[in-house]
């Protein structure tokens, strides 16, 4: 050890006897500063404009800008520069044979000068570690954890890099040789994960030989064995590749021989490292003071009950616009989606099905509109060069699982041993892959019964499969829109009245009727709601006669005329319904909407008036017209082209007027009953939901998702909120900006540039 440790301050001390490792160290501590300073001005001036920062230990640290992000950037030009010297010196210098003459072995001057670099990435880290000590103290509730995780991402990277470049320093005697040969092998190593995609065990090689974004899960305040034993073999395998090309020449090996010893080692390496990616072998650390990198425990709680085998099946169709989301070259990236649940349910296999079948890509059918689906499918294959062996008939996936209603997109399917399925899809937004919220509400799925919503289909009622202005499957049924019920773990059917309602029904949906039940269905429906059935009833004016009846059992009736609330900017009957304080005993996430001040656009609505309160039911108010402003219309009907005027002799009164109610009862021996009575059907309709109204400050969509989460009782959708991060304020005034930059920009470089005379002075004068 004693010999190691003196080859190694042999080596630190010829480093700092020239100028390019006190010139790195000036540079990376002017870089450092000047991205710290960047991004903590960027956070001041968030404060400053009333803006609530988000984590800000990991925004100026190890965020998109962070110091440390920014640095590990930077370090492929600076390890180069420091390595290219360690042994190409020697080489040139004609010294390697006086080492060779010593009693000293290879081991130790491999260790040596290694260990030389493993010192001066210390260095390195010290200097991070002062912005590092500055965001302790100057942030509020810093996460302390995270900051000493994201660091030794850092560190990691630099021995690793610093790995590479001693071996590339013993092929060659030429230093701007062996800086050069660095650089090519960090290239290699950034884009090798792109090769063999293809083919799933050199897919599964290559990626994990990859050290592209290696320290991103570091930064993210997450350590995993995997990563950790992927530096430590890196760093390992050019160690070992730099004892074999010295053991080579000390005692002049064939190059056969060497050749075998660096292949043996490689694929010991690639064993080791393929060993310890398995998910079953994978031991993980989150330090991130809130667990952001963990399932929330809702979700935890959920997989654990998953006893048994799970299998995930994604079905890549080639001829779909969706089908670059699964495609081979982004296989593993598509996996790392679910890494969270394979942590807590490593058995979790994760298949790819590719096919061809009719899609989505309009293209496709303009340029090969005359050819077969098999052959538009060899044609593509001919332009991605892909094996037509590799895809499958849409009619051979539909014995595999049934995914004819997904028009040929992206579709995964969760299925249990038992037989048990859930789908989850991918969605039109800037997102498109599913949340943990909608992966979880899949999951939850194969574990308990999901709510079944049904809606009531037979007098022109506004039905779940309309995708036109009226309907209401954009949030019912459309596998696109990510908050659709069937998308967070509802069943959604059509029913009529001629029978009886099925004892699995969870939630009754009756809106818009045209005409009037007869008499066995309104019988069908009172056995529903005498048995405690939850139930939303939506009316519309024009429709009290035939509506009224149904809410008579309530105690409630539809009143006549029409709520009008005349503006400027719009009609007189669209109106801005307030959200009451009686929404937060359905949910209490009603809260944020009345906390952020939103309302609900109902254009066209008639009040519900409560006529007989001693029905057993307790009522609530949830949405109501103004007091001010508003009022039922008996006597305008063409908004259009006329102009509403309250006229007290025909009973208009300027008053607040309920919009919908919330019903509850307790039933013995049976949950809750709850019903949702809405003086409006619009409200709900495709076209409202996707109708911007400026100035209105409308949230439709979260109205409907607090409905049917209080129906659910809760269960439904997921719940995967997590604490906010308590680091949201920092302690120093905006106007030390300029003191912060003069510190890290110019005095820390400046301080370095003095040690770096002083001691170069001293060393000349000796």
């Amino acid at each position: 050890m004693r010999t190691i440790t003196r080859i190694m301050k042999t080596e630190l001390r010829v480093l700092f006897f020239s100028p390019i490792a006190w010139m790195v160290l000036i540079v990376f501590a002017f870089q450092a500063g000047l991205a710290y300073c960047d991004e903590y001005a960027n956070q001041l001036r968030d404060l400053a404009m009333g803006y609530r920062p988000y984590y800000l230990t990991r925004s100026v640290l190890a965020g998109y800008g962070g110091v440390f992000t920014q640095m590990l950037n930077y370090l492929y030009l600076y390890i180069p520069l420091l390595t290219m010297g360690l042994m190409s010196r020697e080489l040139s210098s004609g010294s390697i044979k006086l080492l060779y003459s010593s009693p000293v072995s290879n081991l130790q001057i491999v260790l040596g000068k290694y260990l030389s670099i493993v010192v001066y990435g210390l260095i390195l880290v010290c200097i991070l570690l002062i912005p590092l000590f500055f965001t302790v103290f100057t942030i509020k509730d810093p996460d302390i954890p995270l900051m000493f995780t994201a660091l030794l991402g850092v560190f990691l990277t630099v021995c690793a890099y610093g790995a590479i470049g001693l071996f590339m320093s013993t092929i060659t005697k030429y230093q701007v040789v062996a800086a050069i040969g660095t650089l090519a092998v960090l290239a290699v190593l950034n884009f090798i994960g792109g090769v063999g995609q293809n083919i799933d065990f050199v897919r599964d090689l290559t990626y994990w030989l990859s050290i592209s974004g290696r320290s991103k899960i570091f930064l993210e305040g997450m350590i995993c064995s995997r990563d950790i034993f992927y530096f430590v073999l890196v760093i390992f395998m050019f160690l070992a590749f730099t004892f074999i090309k010295l053991q080579g020449e000390r005692l002049k090996r064939t190059v056969w021989r060497t050749s075998g010893s660096y292949l043996f080692v490689f694929a010991m390496v690639l064993l080791a490292g393929y060993g310890s990616s398995r998910p079953q072998m994978m031991v993980y650390y989150d330090a991130t003071a809130t667990k952001l990198n963990t399932l929330t425990e809702n979700s935890q709680e959920i997989v654990k009950q998953l006893d048994g085998g799970l299998t995930l099946t994604t079905y890549v169709n080639l001829l779909d616009d969706t089908w670059y989301n699964g495609a081979p070259d982004s296989k593993n990236y598509d996996m790392e989606r679910f890494e969270n649940y394979v942590r807590f349910k490593p058995e979790m296999k994760i298949n790819y099905v590719y096919y061809y079948g009719k899609g989505t890509n309009q293209h496709y059918d303009k340029v090969y509109k005359d050819l077969s689906v098999e052959e538009r499918m060899k044609k593509v294959c001919e332009g991605y060069d892909y094996n037509p062996e590799m895809f499958i008939s849409a009619e051979e996936v539909q014995k595999m699982d049934d995914i004819s209603e997904e028009n040929g997109r992206f579709v995964r399917v969760f299925k249990r041993d038992n037989g048990q399925k859930a789908f989850l899809r991918i969605y039109n937004d800037m997102y498109v892959h599913p949340f943990e919220s909608e992966i979880t509400a899949a999951l939850k799925t194969l574990v308990g019964k999901s709510p079944l919503v049904a809606f009531v289909k037979g007098h022109g009622e506004r039905e779940c499969n309309d995708y036109g202005d009226r309907g209401y499957a954009a949030f019912a049924k459309n596998p696109t829109f990510r908050s659709a019920l069937i998308n967070q773990g509802y069943q959604v059917r059509e029913l009529t009245l001629g029978e009886s309602v099925p004892d699995n029904v969870d939630v009754l949906v009756l809106a818009d009727m045209k005409s009037a039940f007869t008499p066995e269905e309104q019988a069908n429906y009172d056995a529903y709601v005498e048995r405690g059935g939850n139930l939303i009833v939506l009316g519309e004016p024009k429709r009290q006669i035939f509506m009224n009846p149904v809410v008579e059992k309530l105690g409630l009736r539809f009143s006549d005329g029409i709520l009008v609330a005349p503006s400027k900017e719009y009609l007189d009957d669209i109106i801005a319904v307030n959200v009451m304080e009686g929404a937060l005993k359905a949910s209490p996430y009603f809260m944020d909407m009345i906390r952020r001040g939103y309302t609900v656009i109902t254009p066209s609505a008639c009040a519900v008036q409560v006529v007989d309160g001693n029905k057993g039911f307790e009522i609530s108010e949830v949405l109501a017209t103004s007091p001010r402003g508003s009022w039922l219309e008996y006597e305008t009907t063409d908004f259009v082209n006329e102009t509403s005027k309250l006229n007290p002799e025909k009973g208009e009164v300027e008053q607040s007027n309920s919009v919908m109610l919330y019903l509850t009862r307790d039933i013995p021996d049976k949950p809750q009953q709850r019903i949702f009575v809405l003086g409006d059907a619009d409200c709900l309709s495709t076209k409202e939901l996707s109708t911007q109204r400026a100035g209105l400050n409308g949230a439709n969509f979260s109205m409907i998702t607090e409905m049917f989460r209080s129906l659910s009782y809760g269960e439904y959708p997921i719940e995967t909120a997590r604490v906010r991060p308590p680091d949201d304020n920092v302690n120093i005034p905006q106007d030390s900006m300029f003191w912060l930059q003069l510190f890290f920009i110019w005095l820390i470089p400046l301080s370095i540039l003095a040690w770096c005379i002083m001691f170069l002075i001293g060393r000349k004068r000796k």
